[in-house]
């Protein structure tokens, strides 16, 4: 096998990083990573605006940079070298100066259903009737509200720790989560039952880390480079090309997710009607293929259902 070909760096790297157990569990995956090509590094820790506002929904602070804003600052200033994010976290549009530069190979991107010790399901369909359900997330909301519509769907912040406190103490019957943070975190015992495609639609890029740095760095940026799974990076360029499209953020009810070659997509309203669903062959072109399913669902009346969602323009 080549040797990935780039410049020592001859200093220890700084990786930014949130300060969530789950944050430093993928940074230590890309610090392991970078041990193993030889290069040396350190994590710097983070607290977000979106760790701090637990007091309210993530789509009344905003829908930007909720996540990384406080690391793409160092970044971009030098302080740090890299910075560590899950995928699904970022824009899809890069910062000024910045690049994702290589994605780890990619945890299973399905959602999971945690239930309550007393709660006697193994699936959503067997959760009781009118039980009550937590998520963060407008698209996992909608799709709850579509699929069990007799269920009332509640507000669930915090980090994986501090949201599986809440449910264990009574505050839902049931929750929704990504399987690749349980799973990295060792809580893989507490999936009931998985989440995915074709019923149900993940967020684009769940379960890929993404590493960030600056971009024409010429010693980090062959460095991070030399980390990319191929395969991982063109699902989410599809995925995430599919939500650009829609002008859409991490904070609106969009599913995408690919599937061998066929890119499934999913609009809906918070409500879980009206729903659109479709799908596509990628073929060679993940951005392209992303963009048609996405013009395909706007002439369907995408559009609509998200200008019902998204907030009005300041005066």
């Amino acid at each position: 096998m080549t040797a990935p070909a780039f410049r020592h760096p001859g200093r220890v790297l700084t990786i930014g990083t949130r300060s969530s157990a789950l944050a430093l569990a993928q940074a230590e995956q890309v610090r392991a990573r970078l041990a193993a090509l030889g290069v040396e590094s350190e994590l710097a820790t983070y607290t977000t605006v979106g760790d701090r506002r637990l007091d309210v929904a993530l789509t009344a602070i905003g829908s930007k940079g909720l996540f990384t804003e406080e690391l793409e600052r160092d970044l971009r200033t030098g302080i740090t070298d890299l910075c560590v994010h899950s995928l699904k976290d970022l824009p899809t549009q890069d910062p000024e100066g910045l690049v994702v530069a290589a994605q780890l190979e990619r945890e299973d991107p399905r959602d999971a259903l945690v239930v309550r010790a007393d709660v006697p399901a193994r699936t959503l369909d067997e959760l009781p009737r009118g039980s009550v359900i937590g998520t963060s997330s407008l698209r996992r909301r909608a799709q709850l509200r579509a699929w069990r519509p007799d269920c009332t769907v509640v507000e669930l912040r915090g980090n994986v720790g501090t949201r599986l406190a809440k449910l264990d103490r009574g505050e839902c019957d049931a929750a929704i989560l990504a399987a690749a943070g349980l799973h990295r975190l060792g809580l893989g015992e507490r999936i009931v039952h998985y989440l995915g495609a074709p019923a149900w639609l993940s967020a684009a890029g769940q379960g890929a880390i993404a590493i960030q740095c600056r971009v024409g760095d010429p010693i980090v940026h062959p460095i991070v480079a030399a980390l990319d799974h191929a395969p991982t990076t063109r699902a989410t360029t599809a995925e995430r090309a599919f939500l650009a499209a829609l002008e859409g953020g991490c904070q609106v009810p969009i599913g995408a997710w690919l599937d061998g070659d066929v890119l499934q997509g999913l609009v809906a309203a918070v409500e879980g009607a009206p729903l659109l669903r479709g799908e596509i062959a990628v073929g060679g072109d993940p951005v392209a293929a992303g963009r048609a399913l996405a013009q395909r669902l706007r002439g369907e009346g995408a559009d609509a259902i998200l200008a019902g969602i998204r907030p009005a323009p300041a005066h």
